[in-house]
């Protein structure tokens, strides 16, 4: 008869699970289901349009629970991420799908189960690399997570924040790279400029603090006659032996603060310069003292480090007989390896004298490739070419 509806037909679930009431279309995938069968399940759901896809999930909504976990595995194993997702949200399995919504893409769906579960620190990692960065700093915040507030601070062009969280945590190159976003013209360049020359001064780069200086002062006429700038102009001619027509001195080379050296590391090869300003900003300088252990051979890999002053040796074991193996200086880097593969070291290596190096560690990579996707895909790339060359060599 014209107009009729057709009722949907009824697939009995033997296993006890209840009947499932299914349209033609979607028959056999339920029957698949109902016996068990996941591999013919997901077979058949992959056989299906979008539109009938969409009718599984919703027929999903009148079948017992262990019927609709059954389902669940069969859309995992179809890459479904996003149907299987929808099915545990319905449940309220939020830990478990939050997972399969980073994997569909959909991240700030995934933020908020993350969220809904639980797991904050979670969330806002989604929440940045979703683009939600008000929602991450608030919980960045809420964690007092300082090194990613002041990473989301930064990518919000709010860097006189960011700058002071990275004064508490004492990271001078990152607080002296935040600071550096503050152009001419803005209300605060004088603070910014002062507190610049305070920091290249203290790492020893006098120098530049001194040019950037003089050149801050011929930005306007305010800044000409303002006395605090004068102040600290005075103090660097001074401290580097300009004063009272005194011959200038040679200069001598600023110390490197290691942004040169990281951005030559193979697996950032291809990191635009706002990527690798923000993982220059995540490194920690650290300083060790002479004849100790650096990396311990068969110890899990920490992360990568950088040197910047000094030199250590490469020996093949930590024993009295172990074989040097070589010397390494500044620029050398160490353990990037350990930033990708969570493995043991391979080799033994001690400070030969004092040294000062750049660490960016394991967690801190990971959270960075989290939260930088198009960058991660670009390291992962180069890191598996390179790992390809080092394989072909061994086996030449």
């Amino acid at each position: 008869m014209a107009g009729s509806t057709v009722e949907p037909k009824r697939i009995d679930d033997s296993a006890g699970r209840g009947d499932v009431p299914v349209g033609a279309a979607t028959r056999a995938v339920w029957e698949a289901v109902m016996q068990g069968a996941v591999e013919v399940a997901v077979r058949a759901y992959e056989d299906l349009a979008a539109p009938q896809r969409e009718r599984v999930l919703e027929e999903s909504s009148g079948v017992p629970g262990q019927t609709r976990s059954s389902l669940v595995e069969v859309l995992r194993r179809a890459r479904d991420f996003a149907g299987a997702a929808r099915l545990l949200e319905a449940d309220g399995a939020h830990a478990a799908s939050a997972p399969l919504h980073e994997q569909s893409g959909a991240l700030q769906k995934a933020a908020e189960a993350w969220l809904r579960a639980g797991e904050r620190g979670r969330a806002a990692a989604a929440f940045e690399r979703a683009g939600s960065l008000e929602r991450a700093l608030e919980l960045y915040r809420a964690l007092d997570a300082r090194e990613s507030m002041a990473q989301c601070l930064t990518r919000l062009q709010r860097p006189l924040e960011a700058a002071a969280v990275y004064r508490e945590l004492g990271n001078a190159h990152a607080e002296l790279e935040s600071l550096r976003a503050i152009a001419p013209g803005h209300p605060r360049r004088r603070e910014a400029v002062l507190r610049m020359s305070a920091l290249l001064d203290a790492l020893g780069d006098s120098w530049r603090a001194l040019v950037l200086l003089a050149d801050a002062m011929q930005e306007s006429g305010a800044a000409r006659e303002d006395g605090a700038l004068q102040a600290e102009h005075a103090r660097l001619l001074r401290h580097l032996g300009l004063d009272a027509g005194v011959t200038e001195p040679e200069r001598a080379p600023p110390p490197p603060d290691g942004y040169e050296y990281l951005k030559a590391i193979p697996i950032f090869g291809e990191l635009p310069m706002q990527d690798m300003k923000d993982l220059f900003r995540m490194a920690q300088q650290v300083l060790i003292p002479e004849d100790t252990t650096v990396l311990e051979k068969g110890a899990r890999g920490t992360g990568l480090l950088v040197l910047l002053d000094g030199t250590v040796d490469v020996f093949s074991g930590p024993g009295m007989d172990a074989r040097l193996l070589n010397t390494l200086g500044p620029g050398a880097f160490l353990g990037e390896i350990s930033l990708i593969l969570d493995g043991s070291t391979s080799a033994h290596v001690r400070s030969r004298t004092a040294v000062r190096a750049l660490r960016v560690t394991r967690v801190d990579f990971q959270h960075y490739l989290d939260t930088h996707e198009a960058a991660a895909l670009r390291i992962y790339r180069l890191f598996t070419e390179n790992l390809a060359e080092r394989v072909r060599a061994l086996s030449a």
